[in-house]
Order: C-alpha cells, then sequence, then structure tokens
C-alpha cells in the first residue's frame, strides 16, 4: 500500500531531485549572461546563450519524451543530472583558471538546455508510478510550488554569488546538481504499467514506437494541449508587455525587482491552495474555466493599473491562478493516458510550452510596436486570454475533465 505524502519516500526523493534541477536551472539562466557580461561580451552575446538554452530544450522535447517510455525513467534521471553536473564543473574550473571563452558557455549551454530538456519527460512521467492516481492532484499542486521556489531563490543566489566571485555560482550549481544526482540515484520506481485508460482508445500491450498518434486521438489531451499553448502564449506576452512597458515609463529597477517578486509569490500561494480546491471537489472544468476567465480579467485591471508595485500585485494575482489550473489540467491528462505513454505526453506538453514562451516575447513586441501605447497593447494581451477563455468555455473537452477520485468517491458534477 502507498504511504501518504508526507511518508512516501520516492515521491520526497523525486520532488528534491527535480527541485534541485530547478533550482540549478534558474542559476544557470542568471550566471552565464553575467559572465558573458563581465568579459566584455555583447547584448547579442547574451541574448545567443539564452536563445541556445531554450533552444536546446525545444528541439530535445519529443525524443525525450520517448526516450522516457522506452528506458527506465530513473536511469535517465541520473544519467542527466550526472552529464549537467560534469558540464557546468567544466565551467567553474575553466573560470577559476581565467578563461572561459564564449564558445565553451555556448557549448555547455547546449548540454544544460539539451539534458534538462530529457530530465523533465522522465520526472512528469514517472510520478504516477510512486503516488497513486487519486494522490495525483495532491501531488501535483505540491509540485507546482517547486518552479516558483526557484525562481525566487535561483536568480537572488546567482547575483549574490556572483558579486562575492565569478567561480562561485557555477560550483554553488555544480553542487546543487551533483546533490540531485546523489538524490536520485536513491530513487525506487516500481514496475510500470501498460495500456490505455478506458475511454481512450482500445487497450493494447504498449504503445508502437516513437507513436504520437494515439496521444492525439484522445479528446481530453488535444484540448488540453490547445489549452497550454494558449494560455502560455497569452500569459508569456503579458509579463515581456509588463516588463516593457515598465520599462519605457522609467520604472526603478527595484520596483521591477518586486513585481517579479510578486509572481512568485503568487505562484506559490496559488500552489498552495489548488490542493484545497481540489479537495473540495470543485468541478475540474469550473477551475480550468474559471481560471482562464481570471487570467483575463486580471489582464484587463493591469492596462489600468498604476506601474510598479500595484501592477506586480495584480501579476501575483494572476500567477495564483495558474498552478490552480495547470495542476488540474496535468492530473486529468496523466489519468488519461496509459503509462507507456505518459513521457510522450510530457514531451508533447513540453514543446508546446517551449514553443509558446517563444512566441509570447514576439507577439509582445507586435503589440507594442504596433500600438505604442502601453494601455492598448496590455489590453491586446488580455484579448489573447480572452480568446482562450471563450474557447475553453465552449469545448466539451474542457467542460466535463474529471480528476481521479478514490475508490467510491462521488466524482464532481459536470457541466
Amino acid at each position: 500500500m502507498t504511504p501518504p505524502l508526507p511518508r512516501n519516500r520516492n515521491y520526497r526523493v523525486l520532488w528534491s531531485g527535480m527541485f534541485l534541477s530547478e533550482l540549478a536551472g534558474e542559476i544557470a539562466y542568471i550566471a552565464f549572461p553575467l559572465l558573458v557580461l563581465a568579459h566584455g561580451g555583447s547584448a547579442a552575446s547574451v541574448a545567443g546563450v539564452a536563445a541556445v538554452l531554450a533552444g536546446a530544450r525545444t528541439l530535445v522535447s519529443l525524443p525525450a519524451g520517448v526516450l522516457a517510455d522506452r528506458v527506465d525513467r530513473k536511469r535517465v534521471m541520473v544519467a542527466t543530472q550526472g552529464v549537467r553536473t560534469v558540464a557546468m564543473l567544466s565551467v567553474a574550473v575553466a573560470v577559476l583558471l581565467g578563461d572561459c571563452p564564449l564558445w565553451q558557455i555556448l557549448l555547455v549551454a547546449v548540454v544544460e538546455g539539451a539534458a534538462a530538456g530529457v530530465f523533465v519527460p522522465a520526472e512528469n512521467a514517472a510520478l504516477p508510478q510512486v503516488v497513486p492516481e487519486d494522490v495525483l492532484p495532491r501531488a501535483l499542486a505540491r509540485n507546482a510550488a517547486r518552479p516558483f521556489a526557484a525562481l525566487l531563490i535561483g536568480p537572488a543566489l546567482a547575483g549574490f554569488t556572483f558579486g562575492l566571485h565569478e567561480v562561485l555560482p557555477f560550483a554553488l550549481n555544480t553542487s546543487v546538481l551533483a546533490v540531485s544526482f546523489v538524490a536520485l540515484a536513491a530513487l525506487h520506481l516500481p514496475r510500470r504499467a501498460a495500456g490505455l485508460s478506458a475511454g481512450e482508445g482500445t487497450a493494447t500491450a504498449g504503445p508502437r514506437a516513437g507513436g504520437f498518434g494515439p496521444l492525439l486521438r484522445m479528446r481530453t489531451v488535444r484540448a488540453t494541449m490547445a489549452w497550454i499553448v494558449g494560455v502560455n502564449l497569452a500569459f508569456h506576452t503579458l509579463v515581456v508587455l509588463v516588463l516593457v512597458v515598465s520599462g519605457e515609463e522609467h520604472v526603478a529597477p527595484g520596483q521591477m525587482g518586486l513585481m517579479m517578486t510578486c509572481f512568485g509569490a503568487g505562484g506559490l500561494v496559488g500552489a498552495l491552495i489548488a490542493d484545497r480546491l481540489h479537495a473540495a471537489a470543485l468541478s475540474p472544468g469550473v477551475l480550468v474555466i474559471g481560471s482562464t476567465w481570471v487570467f483575463a480579467a486580471v489582464a484587463v485591471a493591469m492596462a489600468y493599473a498604476s506601474r510598479g508595485v500595484p501592477l506586480g500585485i495584480l501579476l501575483g494575482v494572476a500567477a495564483t491562478a495558474m498552478p490552480v489550473a495547470n495542476t488540474t489540467v496535468i492530473t486529468c491528462q496523466l489519468a488519461s493516458v496509459p503509462d507507456g505513454l505518459r513521457g510522450r505526453l510530457s514531451g508533447l506538453v513540453a514543446l508546446g510550452s517551449e514553443l509558446a514562451a517563444t512566441a509570447g516575447p514576439v507577439a509582445a513586441g507586435v503589440l507594442s510596436t504596433g500600438t505604442r501605447d502601453g494601455a492598448v497593447s496590455m489590453l491586446g494581451a488580455a484579448g489573447l486570454l480572452a480568446v482562450v477563455a471563450v474557447g475553453a468555455t465552449l469545448s466539451p473537452a474542457l467542460r466535463r475533465l474529471a480528476l481521479p477520485r478514490p475508490s467510491g468517491a462521488p466524482q464532481p458534477a459536470r457541466s
């Protein structure tokens, strides 16, 4: 019998390993540009490093999903953390010796981005192996706190340690990844199940090699993927516009930092209340569709809010709704997909999220340049969110989402 989450050793190991992975990623995202700039690098060089990190993650998303379904997931996670540890150690040694050329930074950025991209589908797909389906909403709610906690801690650690000595953030990153490697090596994953969930296709002994077709034929997956791409595109557009407008209106850097702190704090609060909302047996469709309308309404309010901290508070409100919706969507996806396809599902979600995150800043640039008015451009982002909200409201598959429940527990009413 699987123990409750607080006593579930494997869940704690998996959570800790992924948190350390995300923390290392946040440290690297800040430390690399700081290192490039400290050695006379141009803005183009900084942008190139950031693009390589994101591009490598995007390119490996689908192959990583297939790998997570074909290979032992623990081995994938341990191997990728080992590779990342060695790659980051090479940068720390080079910096300590006084010579870390741009080509080495770019090469390590490729390794870091690709290895992190391979790690995530394996970790996501392994979660249902260590917790029962009826506990998934609670586990995912706790998992949703990780990236926001890493976002609050990682950049601050990177900046502080870099100010003390250039080598320190990379030494810290190496240590964090090494601890994650050791922790995941102690993980015990139960035997994996095979077959399709009831109601989504026909049962099979396992998915065909490399096939994403079974996933795309599932109504739940198609609807939730469309929602993920739409919300991520609009939300990233909005966040970039907030930064652009704040810069154009000469908001102090300290206030801009507080705005991002509000964003991270809002996400943590959302992760804490997500489990309570799931436990209240609210309809998953109501949670997802309602959260999307909250995003759109807050975006409208942001267009007319005072710049600085008030704008950051509204951004935090929007961030509070994000984990509620995300944990609901991911739980429903995992519950509707067999174990043999969960790696591919995670890879598909990662690809959609990365593409939306890449397109968001482009959309923000188009809105900002086309309107030349901060309020109007943010209303454009609100319009994108409203379109997604209308589509979600009209989607039968999203209205009928269902969370897994313990045996004998009543399902929430469906709209």
